[in-house]
């Protein structure tokens, strides 16, 4: 049996999940942000703000983990002949959607690994994010049934699905040319928190290892948070659920004997507890990325594998940092952004609006 068959079976893809909130738990441990051993939104955040697109102090790092994500997604496509360099479905839709998504995210404090992660550390909060997040998809499915379509990707040249491998291997030259200096906050040209959950970060060499691991076995699993929920309420299918459960199980597990598990709603690390916000940040991130047909983890990997489609969305996600701490629209442990309220609205309009008028008309 080919080793891309076991990691896709039921128990490879809930095996890659446990794995995954194994290594979250332990990435915290050996330095990461508390309940943020792994959030692809709050990293992908952390990579605006180190290449100077935003300038909120306490988030800006260049993050191993979304390096290793792409570079080994890209490994595993190359080594099992998966990579299929395409694009060209709806790309400035994709882009929109990235940045709501993030906006989202941002009011939210996390992406929905990040949901799962804060729920296995006893954040309580992460309850109405995770209701919120199913509470999109779900809008987001009545959309695809409704014949929503972005339309399809064609093969492209093979240096457009490079482009991502490319500027990850961009990033982490970056990182070397341009290391931290101890009580610096810029070195050459990227930007170090000295504080705050930017500052909090595991060894270089272990970032790096555990987000290639995640990459190459999420790329052959096709382990996707919004996808799992999508399948379970369109098909009433639990084969990608199994993952996250996984996920969830094993991050407990791992907090609870490393001694990170602590439970309630009051003075939870970088989250705050407007339960209204967190339901309906994570609302708008859902409905996002059902519309742009996968997680942000899941856009990663397939960038990896040559998605120029997906490759855009992760931009528009990293745009969407900067303008979440731009102007004012990203949430801090004291509660919303002052504009954070209108951008919700805003995004839940614009996605709406997305979903009505691409959907495919029957002849």
């Amino acid at each position: 049996m080919k080793l891309k068959n076991v990691f896709a079976s039921r128990w490879g893809i809930i095996a890659v999940g446990a794995l995954i909130g194994v290594l979250a738990t332990l990435l915290q441990k050996f330095g990461n942000p508390p309940n943020m051993g792994i959030c692809v939104a709050c990293f992908e955040r952390d990579i605006a703000g180190a290449l100077g697109l935003h300038r909120a102090e306490v988030v800006q790092y260049l993050r191993p983990e979304i390096i290793g994500f792409v570079l080994g997604s890209f490994l595993s496509a190359l080594l099992f002949r998966e990579f299929r360099p395409r694009a060209g479905s709806a790309p400035i839709a994709r882009f929109v959607l990235g940045v709501f998504a993030m906006i989202g995210a941002l009011v939210f404090l996390g992406c929905p690994w990040r949901a799962i992660l804060r729920l296995a550390g006893g954040d309580w909060n992460a309850i109405l994010g995770l209701a919120g997040l199913a509470a999109g998809i779900w809008i987001g499915t009545l959309f695809l049934k409704g014949g929503y379509n972005l339309g399809r990707s064609q093969s492209t040249y093979p240096s457009v699905g490079l482009m991502m491998p490319i500027i990850m291997l961009g990033f982490l030259a970056f990182i070397f040319l341009n290391p931290h200096i101890p009580g610096e906050p810029k070195s050459g040209i990227l930007f170090y928190s000295l504080k705050g959950p930017g500052s909090m970060s595991a060894p270089l060499w272990i970032s790096l290892a555990a987000g290639l691991v995640i990459g190459i076995l999420a790329q052959q699993s096709r382990f996707c948070t919004m996808g799992a929920i999508r399948d379970l309420i369109l098909f009433r299918q639990t084969h990608l659920f199994g993952g996250i459960a996984a996920l969830l199980v094993f991050a407990f597990l791992s907090n609870f004997f490393l001694g990170q598990f602590h439970p309630g709603f009051q003075n939870q690390p970088i989250a705050h507890n407007l339960h209204v916000w967190n339901f309906a940040g994570m609302t708008l991130a859902g409905l996002a990325f059902a519309l742009a047909g996968g997680c942000p983890g899941r856009q990663l990997f397939l960038s990896g594998e040559g998605d120029g489609d997906a490759a855009v969305f992760v931009v528009g996600m990293i745009v969407g940092a900067a303008i979440s701490h731009n102007f004012g629209l990203a949430s801090s442990p004291a509660g919303i952004g002052p504009h954070g309220a209108a951008a919700v609205i805003v995004g839940l309009i614009v996605c709406l609006f997305i979903g009505f008028t691409m959907r495919h008309k029957s002849a």
